[in-house]
Formats: C-alpha cells, structure tokens, sequence
C-alpha cells in the first residue's frame, strides 16, 4: 500500500446523516455481538478466575472522542508480577499463556462491545489511548479524537502494534478524513481475517507496544494496549 500522507484538505467532519447509520449500525452491530459471544465471554471470565484471580476486568481511563475521558474494560491477560523495588515487572514477564491467547484473537477485547453500546466507542475508529498521552500529540496528531475511538481501525488492520506510533497516528487521521460505511465494512472484514491470521500481535523486541512518549518516540515502558495496572502492593 502507498504510504499515506498526512491530510491536506479541509475537514468539515462526518455529516449527520453518515454519523446516524454509523451510530446505527455500533448499536446494532454490538447487540448482536454481544449476544452470541456471551457464552465466550463467561468461559473466558471463569478461565481468568482460575488463572489469576479476581478481578476478572481490568478498567483504564481512555481517551474518546472531543478528548472526553471514559472508562475501558477489558479482559485481564496479565499477572501481578513485583521486581524488589516494588515495581511491575514488564509486559513480557506478566502476560500470562491465557493471556497471550486471549490477546493474539483479541478476546480479551470483547467487553468493549459494552461501550460501543453506551457511546463511548465504535466499532471502527482509531483506538483509544491513555489520558497522559494528550500533551504529548501534535496539532495533527489529536484530531484522530474528532470521531468515536473503535474496537478496530485502519491502523489496525494496516499493522497492528508492529507499525511504530508516528505511522500509527498518520493512518488514524487518514481514517477520520476518508471515513465512510463502506470503509468501515472493509476494516470489520480485514480485520476478521488479521485475527485469524494473528497478524501485527505485538512491537519488534516488545511483548506489546512500547509507551508514546511524543513525536515518533518509543519507550520500553509498559504501553496502554499492553499494560495492565494493578494495586502497587503494600
């Protein structure tokens, strides 16, 4: 694919019409989901039980659309692992072997169908990122919050977590530039087959993606899709 360039021309955003069938189809789309991967997701939460305890959810403050906050569950896929200092080893060490299953399929993702129901989220949009990330993007870089954050989106099935956070953001504008219902139908289908292929799981030399410290940096610090926070232990 011919790599994308930054957006040039003047957005006026989604009109209200595309924004309804969207809003539409999340709704209808998310009911549905959630109703036939129910069954999946009370085994999934029975197996996390066993393996590593309660809570079987972990939350996180994300980032939506207009920069409001909201709160993300997903699936825990990580243990509680300290080093000596009382610090969270990293993501490699802690991802448990459910864990990086759960997180090759993406079902540990499932839960999100739930804010796709309650507005926060989409299905396809560009996904959401921690708060601490917002001083650290460009003027360019922050209008990927003009639409609804998905569970999937063009970087996604573009790479993943293998492509690096710069190619990442691009690809996230180009989305909210270009978005259209058939665009997103094509991002629901390719990323089907990603997920079956278990393509773009992780960053070169990182069990996830490493930390956005601003620009086109990377960190080996913990990362918002990989890092889980637990309760620093007393």
């Amino acid at each position: 694919m011919t790599r994308v360039a930054h957006a040039t021309r003047a957005h006026s955003g989604p009109s209200r019409s595309f924004g309804a069938a969207k809003r539409a189809i999340d709704v209808a789309g998310s009911l549905v989901a959630l109703a036939v991967t129910l069954p999946v997701m009370g085994l999934i939460a029975l197996l996390v039980r066993a393996t590593l305890g309660r809570p079987v959810l972990y939350s996180q403050t994300r980032i939506g659309r207009g920069e409001r906050a909201f709160t993300l569950f997903k699936f825990r896929t990580m243990r509680d692992v300290w080093t000596a200092d009382e610090t969270l080893r990293p993501d490699g060490e802690r991802l448990t072997r459910l864990g990086r299953l759960l997180r090759a399929t993406s079902l540990d993702e499932l839960p999100e169908l739930a804010s796709v129901l309650a507005g926060d989220m989409s299905l396809v949009g560009p996904r959401p990122l921690l708060r601490e990330y917002l001083d650290r993007y460009s003027p360019e870089q922050r209008r990927r919050h003009e639409v609804r954050p998905g569970i999937t989106g063009w970087a996604q099935v573009q790479g993943r977590n293998a492509i690096s956070w710069e190619r990442r953001f691009e690809l996230d504008v180009w989305y909210v530039d270009h978005m259209s219902l058939v665009l997103d139908l094509k991002i629901l289908a390719t990323t089907a087959v990603r997920v079956l292929l278990r393509q773009g799981i992780s960053h070169a030399g990182h069990a996830t993606m490493p930390a956005f410290t601003g620009g086109a940096g990377e960190t080996n610090a913990p990362t918002v899709e990989g890092h889980q926070t637990a309760t620093r232990r007393s």
